[in-house]
Order: C-alpha cells, then structure tokens, then sequence
C-alpha cells in the first residue's frame, strides 16, 4: 500500500519552564491511502493533538510529518492553507455549521474558498449532499434539521472536494446509539467506496470497531497500533 502520511518522532510543546508540557513526546507512525484508522487514548494522551498536527492546525515542535513525501512542518502560511483547502476534510463532534444558512451554502463553503463558480457549485454541493442521503434537505438550516443530519451535512461538506484525507474528531460524540451507526455506516461507505483516507479520533470501541486500523495513544506517544483483519 503506498504511504500518504508519516509522522517521524514528532514532538508538540506547550508552556514553558514548570508548566512546560509535551502533547506529543515522540509520536510515530505512518498511514497508507485507503485506511481508516481509529485514534484512541485517555484524556491527555496526545490523539488530539496528533489530528491538529495531520490537519496542519498545529506544528511539530520537533520532528517530521511528511504528507505524500512533502514536509509539511516547512511549510509557510499560505502555503498550509492551500494543503487544507486541497488535500484534506475536517468533521467535528460539534459539526460547526453555519446557523442561518441552508445545508446547501453550508456544504458549497469549501468550493466557494476555491474560487469555484456558481453553477459548478451547487451541481457538486447537491451531488455530495445526495451521497450522505440529504438531497431532500437542501434547503433546509441546522435548526431544522436532528443531530444526525446536521452530522451528514458536515461530511457532505467535507467531501464536497474530494479530498485525500478526512479527519473526523468525535464526530458521534453527539450523537445517539442509532445515529451514531448510521454516521459510522457512512464513513465506511466513503472509504470503501471512494477510497478516502479517514482518521478518527474517538474514545468509544463501539465506533472504533468500524475501523480497519486503531492506534492507541499514551503519554504523547503511540502504546499500541492494532490491524484487524480484513
């Protein structure tokens, strides 16, 4: 399988002197394209962080996350944004959606950062709210719409530009047992299906084992890194 993203001994700091604390103290790891990987740990163990670092949100304050061979961490500004807006989709446990704005502009915001026209779109906000069953929805605001539903039209926004790597942060923390499967069930439609690399942070078993891939974080450092078998 071909490597999409490394991260070699990656350190992140926070404070200084007595309240100096390592996030991440040394973290390790590589994914391959294709995979859906659950992040897991207790409270403090760096998972966070470790998305933030994927997602570019964040800098290693040592070592090296290396994104299809490109440094990463050497980037400038400008630079990171456009690795964002080009390469990568966020979900979030909160969902983040625009209150007074219909799930359709919600879901053409990405497309609107890249200079896309109009007509072209609404053809791919619609084509993408369809995927994640929401083409009814269009016009509806979050307000108007459950929990579950709002969670749909925050992955339809992330994929609306197809990208290579989707990190989700607790994106069924939100969220009831049944939607929690249906969200879960979806991801790994998307995976399955149009081949997106997912990393999820998440604490729940349950919803790691839609995964094909955990990796256990403590102390800022990978403890364990377990592939089920396909």
């Amino acid at each position: 399988m071909t490597t999409l993203l490394e991260l070699i001994d990656v350190t992140s700091r926070y404070g200084k002197g007595d309240a100096e604390v390592f996030a991440l103290a040394g973290a390790t790891l590589d994914i391959a394209q294709g995979e859906f990987v659950a992040v897991m740990g207790p409270s403090g163990s760096g998972k966070s962080t470790c998305l933030n670092v994927l997602g570019g949100l964040d800098r290693p304050t040592t070592g090296s996350y290396f994104f299809r061979g490109v440094d990463v961490g050497a980037l400038d500004r400008d630079q990171l944004a456009r690795f964002r807006r080009h390469y990568l989709g966020f979900v979030f446990q909160g969902f983040n959606l625009l209150a007074r704005t219909s799930a359709l502009e919600n879901v053409e915001l990405p497309l609107v950062y890249r200079g896309i026209g109009r007509r072209e779109r609404r053809r791919r906000a619609l084509g993408a709210l369809a995927e994640v069953g929401l083409a009814d929805r269009a016009g509806h605001t979050p307000a108007e719409l459950s929990g579950g539903q709002q969670q749909r039209v925050a992955i339809a926004r992330a994929i609306v530009t197809d990208p290579a790597l989707l990190l989700a942060d607790e994106p069924t923390g939100n969220l009831d047992t049944v939607r929690k499967d249906e969200i879960m069930q979806l991801l790994v439609g998307l995976n399955r299906d149009r081949g997106i690399t997912i990393v999820m942070v998440t604490h729940e078993p349950e919803m790691a084992a839609y995964t094909t891939r955990a990796i256990h974080f403590r102390d800022g450092v990978v403890e364990r890194d377990l592939r089920r078998a396909a």
